[in-house]
């Protein structure tokens, strides 16, 4: 059984039956024999249905919005704001495909060289709850566009929200082109062997990659892994604070801090330290925690009660090794399982929220001599999915950019998933890219053809 729990309150939600292990392979099989007659419709044509698709999200928006706040808690203003984001996700791809797959042309001794996009076959994707309609978009779109089918296992905190968006899906798209995959976490390394599915994509722990990285490989299968991070985020003495401090406070209070990108490690300049971290105080002292299905500015709570556990743990670890807790850091004694804001201050490398990816409203800050102990510092993490930095001075603007060790390098501005652009980690936080023309390349086969 899937068994969802209302964060908010801590009641349960109405369980879902898991499939059978026969079931489920035959939801696989079913995306396997849609497969050729999928691959063989034109692109435009695909496209034609996927925006259909972006139609059918927006038409079904509001529903969205409301199971999300429901089954983990993300408040209504950001679901609504998630579903359009993943509309606009299907229409991209559905508008850029053609270009993005399109032959190319390669010099070499042949007559004729070039390389071709071909798609692979069915594509398994096993996504989490803290974006569950995003995330499957940023999976769906490029992959069915590039004209593979695509099997979706949802997380089994957020049934009810896989349900609808596969309505929505199945409502449009031809039979078996896109299924749902509603089971245990213990069937899905047999899905992964299933011979039908021909790579995987996981977004999730780093500790679940890398068994879903073995698993994949052991079957010679390509995967494509975004897992966590602890983003850094530099800032140094000429940068405008105020702004930064703005966008810094809203990157880690987006779904109360339950996102990969987020902004987790402040790594600030010493000589304007005690106004940075006075200016996020003020910040985080004026945010308040409310109910995520009311159409409010509050921080809604974090997704279950072990999570908060483990999040508090890391606090109060780090405390206990001689950070300073600024604000928060205490578990309300409401219902639910929230988590308020918490600032900890003169946080060093061996503390748990520098090392650890921390998955909630809290944010570790650090002090910095100059911009190469900052950079020292923000490097020093075995994840590499964000990072950012706020300056005015293009030269250490530019530096960043090449030496921070990340998939991507916000200069001057927030850590963000764009389906323009490609996004993904080194190191713990995963390989491979999603999104922009390099996304959709990911799950084609890459067939180069030579001509005398």
């Amino acid at each position: 059984m899937l068994s969802p729990v209302n964060p908010t309150t801590g009641m349960p939600l109405p369980e879902v039956c898991s499939l059978t292990d026969s079931e489920a392979e035959s939801i696989i099989n079913k995306a396997n024999m849609a497969f050729p007659a999928w691959k063989a419709l034109a692109i435009s044509q695909r496209a034609i249905l996927l925006k259909k698709v972006a139609q059918g999200l927006r038409l079904q928006q509001s529903r969205l919005a409301e199971l999300m706040a429901e089954e983990m808690g993300k408040p209504l203003r950001e679901g609504l704001a998630e579903v359009e984001k993943s509309a606009f996700c299907a229409e991209y791809y559905a508008d850029q495909a053609e270009t993005f797959l399109s032959s190319e042309a390669l010099p070499s001794d042949a007559r004729e060289s070039y390389v071709c996009h071909q798609p692979l076959g069915t594509v398994l994707g096993i996504l989490p709850w803290n974006a569950p309609v995003w995330l499957a978009l940023r999976f769906l779109a490029p992959a069915l566009m590039a004209g593979n089918t695509c099997v979706m296992k949802p997380d089994p905190n957020v049934p009810a929200t896989g349900a609808l968006l596969t309505e929505i899906f199945q409502s449009i798209l031809p039979a078996g082109v896109m299924e749902n995959l509603p089971i245990t976490t213990d069937m899905v390394g047999a899905a992964i062997d299933h011979a039908a599915i021909k790579a995987v994509s996981f977004t999730g722990s780093s500790a679940a990659g890398q068994q879903v990285a073995a698993r994949a490989a052991a079957g010679l299968k390509p995967a494509v892994l975004e897992l966590g991070g602890s983003d850094p985020c530099i800032v140094l003495a000429d940068a405008d604070i105020e702004k930064a401090c703005d966008v810094i406070t809203l990157s880690r209070m987006i779904n109360a801090g339950q996102s990969c990108i987020a902004a987790k490690r402040i790594i600030i300049e010493e000589r304007i330290y005690d106004t940075v971290v006075a200016a996020l105080k003020a910040r985080f002292d004026a945010l308040t925690l409310g109910n995520p299905s009311e159409l409010s500015e509050a921080i809604g709570p974090l997704a279950r009660e072990d999570l908060r556990k483990q999040l508090h743990g890391q606090v109060m670890r780090s405390i206990e090794m001689g950070a300073i807790c600024i604000t928060g850091g205490e578990i309300p004694s409401t219902d639910g399982f929230y988590y308020p804001p918490t600032l900890l201050g003169d946080v060093s490398p061996d503390m748990a929220v520098f090392s650890e990816e921390t998955f909630g409203p809290v944010l570790a800050l650090c002090k910095a001599t100059d911009f190469d102990h900052a950079l020292a510092l923000a490097n020093q993490t075995e994840y590499g999915l964000g990072s950012s930095i706020w300056t005015t001075n293009e030269v250490f603007a530019k530096r960043a950019a090449l030496e921070l060790n990340a998939g991507q390098v916000a200069i001057n501005g927030i850590v963000k998933t764009d389906p323009r652009l490609p996004s993904g980690g080194i190191g713990k936080s995963g390989y491979g890219r999603e999104l922009g023309p390099h996304g959709i390349r990911e799950f084609v086969n890459i067939k180069q053809v030579w001509a005398a």
